[in-house]
């Protein structure tokens, strides 16, 4: 049985290797082309951070047979041929190319490149930040260069099976030929219906129907054409698991929507299994869909581009740095629900904090009992080549302190040098600063509550003055005293709190609410003790002493 504190890529890699070696023609087709590992995604629009689960899924499967000494790659293509087939509010412009492949359209915003170019760079432009290696294809170009030819003739051939099929899972007739050209007339593909199949000539009888879909409208033009070379393409649940055997797929999972019974993948395993003979990809088999990985939702809502719901893969990335994104979705087995919401309560500030453990285990600086899975989280969500060394420290809350007591980032790291935080700061730490300085700022714009942000008081107004009560101050003068005695370490100084509380006959909630009034112009602030220590002593002495 495998340790239950295994990284759970390793022990997917292992299972994918298991089977291969089992099943002669995958060992086959491994021994020529490699572990092939698959993904794609149609470029409707903006892509949403949920998908990139599946690309980070897909690259951590890929690195860790590569760590088990295997030859693999993984492979994310643009399903660009998939027809515009819902029209965009504010944008009737677009209308008129319902029903046309995406790779067909023009860009959105006006500028060079395609539609289907445009919305899939604008996600793997980011592979680089995202740790994401993967080779990237277009569907439509792998027609046009024949990829899919003999899968298209097998099915065209096979369409009364196909047909038998899809009448057997869904219980109801299937009359259509596995096949959508592209209307020589009009450019779409949404609009077309196959009519005739001449098996010996290998034509294709079509006609671009008015009334094909609800969405579009057809030209009315009827022709025949060769299948091939990008002349159109196979119906999407036929489509999957034609890419499967044409291009030699041993690892493809998909959101767990797609492993439903009788859904897409379903239907994907029959044809692959009666239809091509082709081994369905980990994690299905021939008879049994296997476990789809689950969804990644933001406030308990799946993350969803059809809906408009969540972040996008791009933007998300402007609000959260990629690595730690990377670290969320690694550090989760892809079978469990990820429910993050940086907008809630403390979900980034406890994300840092496990990103931080997870660092710290890896270097050895702290146990744990799931110190060999940590360590692989952390390997497989770094980006870039690890450092020897591990960085020094400081967290997401402590770096948001002293953001908003720096003007920046050098006086920043002197503050943390005052404090006794760190001794020195070389380059490496420098750059490690200021990422973590960057991130604080961005989390204190976008997501911190009220009660994380701050201004410290460069005086100490009347107004202020008038709110303390006789013992606060009373507290407030014990407390210039002790600053005064000797310079403190952050549990020397919580705990001369309690006893400047007891001399002054007041209750420590008071004597904290009085202390940041006078530093903050707040009754609440970030922890006492290391807010002074990072203020300094002389500077907080200052403002207490105006009392």
């Amino acid at each position: 049985m495998a340790s239950v504190n295994r990284f759970w890529g390793d022990v997917m890699a292992e299972e994918i290797i298991a089977r291969v070696e089992a099943n002669p023609a995958l060992k086959k087709l491994v021994d020529e082309h490699g572990y092939f590992v698959y993904d794609e995604k149609t470029p409707s629009g903006e892509i949403h951070v949920g998908s990139g689960r599946g690309w980070v899924i897909h690259d951590v499967l890929a690195k860790c047979l590569r760590a088990q000494g295997k030859k693999a790659k993984f492979v994310l293509s643009s399903d660009d041929m998939d027809p515009f087939d819902k029209p965009i509010k504010g944008k009737p412009e677009f209308d008129k190319y319902l029903g046309v492949p995406f790779r067909n359209m023009p860009h959105p915003e006006g500028g060079e490149g395609s539609w289907a170019q445009f919305y899939f760079s604008q996600s793997t432009d980011l592979f680089p930040e995202w740790g994401i290696d993967a080779e990237l294809e277009s569907t439509g170009e792998e027609y046009e260069k024949g990829t899919f030819n003999a899968a298209i003739k097998a099915a065209l051939d096979n369409a009364d099976r196909i047909a038998a099929i899809f009448e057997r899972i869904y219980e109801k007739p299937y009359d259509k030929l596995p096949f959508n050209p592209i209307c020589e007339q009009c450019g779409k593909i949404g609009t077309t219906v196959a009519t005739a199949w001449d098996k010996e000539k290998e034509v294709l009888s079509y006609e671009c129907r008015k009334d094909a879909v609800a969405w579009a409208d057809g030209c009315g033009h009827k022709g025949e054409m060769k299948p091939y070379d990008g002349a159109g393409k196979l119906p999407w649940k036929i489509e999957w698991p034609a890419k499967w055997i044409s291009k030699s797929v041993i690892v493809e999972t998909a959101g767990k929507d797609h492993f439903t019974k009788k859904g897409s993948r379903t239907i994907g395993i029959a044809i692959s299994d009666e239809v091509f003979d082709y081994e369905p990809p980990y994690p299905s088999t021939r008879k049994s869909e296997g476990p789809g990985y689950e969804f990644i939702n933001v406030g308990g809502r799946k993350m969803s581009t059809s809906k408009g719901m969540g972040h996008g893969f791009a933007g998300m990335s402007e609000h959260v740095p990629p690595q730690i994104l990377r670290f969320l979705m690694v550090s989760y087995k892809p079978y469990s629900v990820i429910d993050f919401d940086p907008t809630r309560g403390n979900d980034l500030l406890l994300l840092y904090d496990r990103y931080d453990t997870a660092e710290r285990v890896y270097y050895g600086k702290e146990e744990s009992k799931r110190a060999e899975e940590l360590k692989r989280v952390y390997e497989l969500s770094h980006v870039g080549p690890v450092a020897k060394q591990m960085p020094p420290q400081i967290s997401l809350r402590h770096a948001g302190v002293i953001v908003q007591i720096a003007k920046d980032d050098a006086e920043g790291v002197e503050l943390l040098k005052q404090e006794g935080h760190i001794a020195d700061a070389d380059e490496e730490a420098q750059a490690y600063f200021t990422q973590r300085f960057h991130a604080a700022r961005k989390w204190l714009a976008e997501f911190a509550p009220e009660s994380e942000k701050f201004e410290v008081q460069e005086a100490v107004s009347d107004e202020i003055k008038q709110k303390l009560s006789d013992g606060q101050k009373k507290a407030l003068q014990l407390l210039v005293t002790k600053l005064k005695e000797k310079e403190y370490t952050d549990k020397e100084l919580f705990d001369t709190f309690y006893a400047i509380c007891e001399a002054a006959g007041i209750k420590n909630t008071e004597f904290f609410k009085g202390t940041y009034l006078v530093l903050l112009a707040k009754e609440k602030g970030p922890k006492l003790a290391k807010l002074i220590l990072t203020l300094g002593q002389d500077r907080v002495l200052k403002l207490l002493e105006q009392l």
